[in-house]
């Protein structure tokens, strides 16, 4: 299972959206607002990969050119509502 990070939590209250483990096992964190589950997001096959994570384990230098390649990466896809939700709060 996922530990979501303060991180995580505070970008979502950003957002003004709840977030918790996800339900779904291939996925890290579901999003809510108000009851309603609007976002499942994290790939659970690259669980410590984000930002917060490299943080810690690698330290922000890295963190910061690993969130540049994940945004460049993902470019098409921050369109979306997981994309969007995913960059937000896990990067």
């Amino acid at each position: 299972m996922y530990k979501i990070t303060n991180y995580s939590y505070q970008q979502a209250k950003k957002l003004n959206v709840e977030i918790k483990p996800s339900t779904n096992k291939k996925k890290k964190i579901d999003v809510f607002k108000g009851d309603k589950k609007i976002a499942s997001i994290g790939d659970m096959n690259y669980v410590n990969n984000d930002y917060p994570n490299f943080i810690s384990t690698k330290g922000l230098s890295y963190a910061n050119e690993r969130r540049k390649l994940y945004k460049q990466r993902h470019k098409k896809d921050l369109k979306s509502k997981n994309g969007y939700f995913a960059n937000k709060i896990l990067w």
